[in-house]
């Protein structure tokens, strides 16, 4: 046997499921001759690469874990009390390894077949009580992306409630005490919208003038100053003026809710509640409001109704789940929700419970009023007389504030110094005695004082909370048992492990959903995320402090434009959707720069996801839609005769590639061709990148600007429902507008405003997609590519005879995804609904259902599958064909058969009385080979219906659960 010292073990044969011996097979089925052939069969020779991907060479999983850890390392973690809004926490050790780290949690996808995925909805609704809760609201959403966004969320919401007298006001008021990078989104939101931004100090509102339909403050502002809104909220609402509050959640564990004030929506960032910095992100915004605008609402509501047995279940609540839908009549594009973090601080709010939390903010604002008393001692003034954990600082000279900061840094300490004369300092969870003696100790030194002229231990026990009384809560809170009883850890790894349990994830089995791959989440991808270089980074450290990420974000926005073929790349928006409206104001900052501020209308095929049209309301466009012919593909009679009659105003057009139909178009280049000639702008939504990387691109096709899923194609997980990043790259000539933020430099000359709150959006999930990169190369990430489409094509000619492929190319190819047409299974009764909800049984969650086209299912399998499991899945969906021919062929009861009851959950098996026309085994082991590791969804088909009528979306009282004394003696 030869020796061979030189092997290296690569990661892309662990990414890439088919082995060589499968991708032969499989190449076999779809009548293939090599990857190559079938690639050329699948996309149109003319936008194909002419070269390899210049791209750095593929690591191993071990050599870019000691080389990222390199790149980390020059990060500085120095402690920070620069708040802004991010405060340093602590992640309990049991949330953090048993949810951050776990790809049970972290794995799963969306909730649309809520009955699998009972235990992160239940999760979700623990976060939502407990919002609702410590806000005083009676309704809250799933959460939002940032708090930034959240703010302007709710003024593009109350914008679109305006009515009566106010119908014509475009003046939303926000207090020049705000967050700046709340400030500059609300920036970039308004502008489209014809909404007038006014800036001033709270005092100034004048109620009376009809002109305002609505306004901002922070019930704890930039300053640290803890405001009484309740005079101005009543005033506000007095004269038809909605108010919206940024409230901490942690200090309304002791000052009085916005909601007990009458406000009209509180919103802010969980991310205190355990969820580390990560140089911005990921964290889980919120947003509570009124019930009385439910329908309004931006994002995801959980709620709760019931299942076929009656018992109570949870599931996503009413259509304003995803305003998108709505598609041009959409006042959001919000499409996601950042399930996995919100999940975390509500297991946070679980953990400590009430007692728990309000301990934490006693301690935190102890620690603040030390601090206060002893800079007051040493004769500092303290700017703000009622404050929470902040307070703002008067330093009398520039020589001190110079002294200041050359002490802090080689004490390794960062405090807000943004104020001329002025420096804040934001206290935290982690802040402890020692921490403030320091603090007093540097100030004293300063102005050449006695630090020990104030003792902090003497002071301790002296301590009073001395708010004016209508700040301080009296109200109760979080008092359902959920709150209250897992508080000792092992009852805390229990009920976690108890709510995953109910959940189908990646862990289990392939998750085929077209339009939104589940890829695998590598674990070395995964590694980094919550090492304290990138976990314990304040988004506003200067950036000396922050080389490794730096580092970091060069190389990846260099591997992103090299893979879209584009010339500069931002990394700012936070999510898909956020990304698709990032590119549309790019555009539209283009046209402006030259002169063509007229120019605002975008055409949208209509095929496109709802999110596109969306955007581009949202982003000032008007929305024209181009039809699409029998075969899915873009009408190019229809476009042309479109873009021509908007040709003196056309600002872009929208379009999926390949289409999301899943086909790549023949005609792409010339449809780009057709929106230049006439002077508008190509935005690619980059939902299916993962059929182009290393094959084609974005730029090859004649696109000027795209958006990516980093939670598709570049590996970072969907979490349940996110977090995710949607970057934009974009051609040249766009490359000046990207956007900026108001602290850090970054962005174009030209930057527009701020898309996100953090100037990188979630940073420490980059690395992710970093790692994905950097360890696959241009082959495994080609390759990777090659296998998606292989994948897809072998289910098409497995599934071929029993369910019919809707659209394919001239040679019959797919792309990376297939429609197959169930609407013929009508005659039967039987809805591709129940074909989803009969997969469970088999162990499967469903493909995307009624999505691009109703009574159809997109299937995308991933080059992550590999044979055996692609076989599986075409064994479970051959298998439901059969049972849907025995129910036409009168074999099978129409009404009462194994899809219509789907699922069947373990109590339904087990019932003593079985009166259903086929057999339990049947019902849950229809294929021998699921008896060797059945996935058992905990509840039975849901009625969505009755839990829209009966709108609750907190926590199911406890008396639900309760056994009864007779059934517990039976």
């Amino acid at each position: 046997m030869k020796l061979n010292p030189l092997y290296q073990e690569r990661f892309d044969v662990r990414h890439n499921a088919p082995d060589n011996q499968q991708i032969s097979e499989m190449l076999k089925t779809v009548k293939a001759d090599s990857l190559e052939h079938l690639i050329d069969e699948t996309i149109p020779k003319a936008i194909q690469l002419k070269k390899e991907l210049n791209l750095p060479e593929a690591q191993t999983e071990f050599e870019f874990l000691e080389s990222f850890k390199e790149i980390a390392q020059k990060n500085q973690i120095f402690r920070s009390y620069i708040g802004l809004g991010y405060y340093n926490t602590h992640t309990p050790g049991v949330i953090q390894r048993n949810i951050l780290e776990n790809p049970g949690w972290y794995t799963a996808y969306t909730p649309y077949q809520a009955e699998i995925a009972q235990g992160r909805l239940e999760a979700l609704v623990n976060f939502q009580t407990m919002v609702m809760d410590l806000t005083g609201m009676e309704l809250a959403n799933a959460s939002l992306l940032d708090e930034g966004t959240a703010a302007a969320e709710a003024m593009s919401m109350f914008y679109g409630l305006r009515k009566g007298k106010k119908k014509s006001a475009k003046v939303f008021f926000v207090d020049e005490n705000t967050f700046p990078q709340t400030i500059d989104v609300l920036k970039t939101r308004a502008n489209p919208l014809g909404i007038e931004l006014r800036f001033a100090d709270l005092s100034q509102l004048d109620v009376t003038d009809s002109d305002i339909f609505g306004f901002y403050a922070q019930q704890i502002n930039l300053k640290g100053e803890v405001n009484d809104l309740k005079p101005i909220i009543e005033a506000a609402t007095e004269y038809n003026i909605y108010s919206t509050i940024g409230a901490d959640l942690l200090a309304l564990t002791l000052l009085t809710p916005p909601g007990e004030m009458g406000a009209d929506c509180v919103v802010g960032t969980s991310q205190r509640f355990g969820i580390p910095l990560g140089y911005g992100g990921p964290h889980a915004a919120y947003f509570a409001t009124k019930e009385a605008y439910k329908r309004q609402i931006p994002g995801r509501i959980i709620g709760v109704s019931l299942d076929k047995e009656g018992n109570k279940a949870y599931r996503m609540a009413l259509q304003t789940r995803e305003q998108h839908i709505k598609k041009e009549k959409a006042t959001s594009n919000i499409c996601t929700a950042q399930v996995l973090l919100a999940i975390m601080s509500g297991m946070f709010g679980v953990y400590h419970g009430p007692v728990g939390l309000k301990k934490i903010a006693v301690r935190t604002h102890s620690l603040t009023k030390l601090l206060a008393n002893g800079l007051t001692a040493l004769g500092y003034e303290v700017i703000n007389k009622n404050y929470f954990d902040t307070i703002t600082v008067q330093l009398e000279s520039e020589k001190l504030r110079e002294k200041l900061h050359s002490i802090l840094y080689e004490r390794k300490i960062n405090l807000n110094l943004t104020g001329t004369h002025t420096v804040s300092i934001a206290l935290n969870e982690t802040t402890r005695i020692h921490d403030i003696k320091e603090l007093i100790e540097i100030f004293a030194l300063i102005v050449d004082e006695d630090a020990n002229k104030y003792s902090v231990e003497d002071k301790v026990d002296s301590l009073e909370l001395d708010w004016p009384k209508q700040l301080i809560r009296e109200s109760r809170f979080m008092e359902h048992p959920i709150f209250n009883q897992f508080h000792a850890e092992h009852e805390m790894l229990r009920y976690i492990k108890r709510l995953e349990n109910k959940d189908l994830s990646l862990v289990h089995s392939m998750i085929s959903l077209g339009s939104c791959t589940m890829k695998l989440n590598a674990t070395a991808e995964m590694i980094p995320i919550t090492w304290p270089e990138l976990a314990h980074i304040h988004p506003y450290a200067p950036k000396e402090q922050a080389l490794g990420y730096r580092e970091m974000f060069i190389k990846l926005e260099n591997m992103l434009t090299e893979i879209t073929g584009f010339a500069a790349t931002s990394l700012q928006p936070n999510s898909g959707a956020q990304g698709e409206y990032a590119g549309l104001m790019v555009i539209r900052a283009y046209h402006q720069s030259r002169g063509e501020d007229h120019r605002n209308v975008t055409i949208v095929p209509s095929s496109a996801h709802g999110t596109n049209p969306a955007s581009a309301v949202m982003a000032g466009m008007k929305v024209i839609i181009t039809k699409c012919d029998d075969q899915g593909n873009i009408d190019l009679d229809d476009l042309k005769a479109k873009a021509e009659e908007y040709k003196n105003n056309l600002a872009a057009l929208m379009v999926t590639y390949p289409s999301t139909h899943g086909v790549f178009e023949e005609s792409i280049q010339e449809i780009c061709q057709i929106i230049h000639d006439n002077g508008g702008q190509v935005y690619m939504d980059g939902a299916n990148m993962n059929a182009q990387v290393g094959l084609t691109s974005p730029a090859n096709i004649g696109a000027d600007v795209c958006h990516l899923n980093l939670h598709k194609t570049f590996c970072i997980p969907h979490g349940g429902g996110e977090p995710g990043m949607g970057p934009i790259c974009v051609a040249e000539h766009l490359e000046d507008f990207l956007p900026g933020n108001p602290l850090v430099p970054t962005g174009g000359n030209q930057a527009i405003s701020a898309i996100s709150a953090a100037p990188w959006g979630s940073a420490s999930i980059l690395a992710i997609s970093y790692a994905y990169i950097s360890m696959m190369g241009s082959q495994g990430l080609k390759q990777a590519t090659q296998l998606a489409i292989l994948n897809a094509n072998y289910i098409k000619e497995t599934l071929a005879g029993h369910f019919p492929v809707l659209y394919t190319n001239q040679k019959g190819r797919a792309a990376h995804e297939m429609i197959i047409d169930c609407r013929a299974f009508k005659e039967y009764g039987v809805e591709v609904e129940d074909i989803a909800k009969r997969l469970m049984d088999y162990g499967y969650h469903s493909p995307t259902v009624s999505f691009p086209v109703p009574g159809t299912m997109m299937i995308e399998p991933t080059e992550s599958e590999s044979k055996m499991e692609l076989d599986k899945f075409c064994t479970a969906m051959i298998s439901i064909r059969k049972e849907i021919q025995e129910i036409a062929d009168g074999k099978a009861d129409a009404d009462q058969n194994v899809l219509k009851n789907a699922p069947h959950t373990m109590s339904v098996a087990l019932a003593e009385k079985w009166e259903l026309p086929y057999s339990r085994e049947k019902a849950v082991f229809p294929l021998e080979s699921i008896r060797q590791s059945k996935f058992w969804p905990s509840v039975s088909r849901i009625d969505s219906a009755y839990g829209d009528r009966n709108l609750m979306c907190s926590c199911i009282p406890v008396s639900e659960y309760e056994d009864k004394p007779e059934e517990a003696l039976a």
